[in-house]
């Protein structure tokens, strides 16, 4: 089998739309053949036909699991776009210090990938918060992906990934593993809750609402309605005044939404 047919791609195409939000355009057909071609032939399914219909009607959540840990893409590393983390430290995170009565801080990282921002988030925290008394620093972090979150939670790095951070980061929030790896420290693990999460859920079962969101590079594989309804379930999860950051690629120009811009890629819950 060395080929995918037009009425196979629009199977697969109209399935990824419709359970996880993800537009695919007519130039994705080889991508679609690269990613998925592996699984047919483990399974010994002849054609992408037979492979559909072993998708639509597994019982297990396996055969779906591994299709979106194939189709998605996970491109991350720490500091990306580091403008947005210095506008946290500087102004988002010393207005909840002044302003939440409780000492809670209620950060999500929706589309996390492999951890890095997560890290990077809850390592900012920890410093900021480190001689205030004692905050609540724990943070959301999920994802469509398993194989990603794996990773996440084991929160193990090479040296080459870790060296856009300072030396007092790498020094007091990593640990050596080997001569090529190291991992984040526990105690920041401890504080990060890694879940799988589908951003296409209609209602975000969260109980408390949160003071900033970071979503960035996630919304560039949604159609413009779906990047709608998103920001929308974003703007009802956060509390008044809270923070939205997306990716540079992306904006929020095409959308109606009630979101104050403030930045680029960042917007405020008026």
């Amino acid at each position: 089998m060395n080929y995918i047919t037009e009425k196979e791609f629009s199977l697969i195409k109209d399935y990824i739309k419709k359970n996880y939000g993800i537009s695919l355009g007519a130039d994705k057909k080889s991508l679609v053949y690269s990613r998925l071609k592996n699984i047919l032939d483990k399974n010994g399914l002849s054609n992408f036909t037979e492979y559909y219909e072993y998708l639509v009607n597994d019982k297990t959540g396996m055969a779906s699991m591994t299709f979106i840990d194939k189709m998605t893409t996970n491109h991350t590393f720490f500091m990306r776009e580091i403008d947005h983390f210095e506008f946290l430290k500087e102004t988002v995170l010393p207005k909840i210090e002044k302003t939440e009565p409780n000492k809670d801080v209620r950060i999500w990282c929706a589309g996390c990938s492999s951890g890095e921002e997560a890290y990077t988030l809850e390592i900012i925290l920890d410093e900021y918060f480190k001689n205030k008394g004692s905050w609540d620093t724990e943070l959301l972090a999920t994802d469509i992906s398993t194989a990603v979150l794996s990773k996440a939670i084991k929160g193990r790095y090479t040296k080459e990934q870790i060296k856009p951070l300072n030396e007092n980061w790498k020094e007091h929030y990593f640990k050596s593993v080997n001569n090529r790896q190291v991992e984040v420290i526990d105690r920041i693990k401890k504080n990060i809750t890694f879940r799988k999460f589908n951003l296409m859920e209609k209602h975000f079962p969260f109980k408390k609402k949160f003071q900033v969101i970071f979503c960035r590079n996630v919304m560039i594989y949604f159609d413009d309605a779906t990047r709608a309804e998103l920001v929308k379930k974003f703007y009802d999860a956060s509390e008044k005044g809270a923070y939205l950051f997306i990716g540079h690629s992306e904006t929020l120009n095409n959308i109606d939404t009630d979101y104050e811009y403030i930045m680029p890629a960042v917007y405020r819950k008026s």
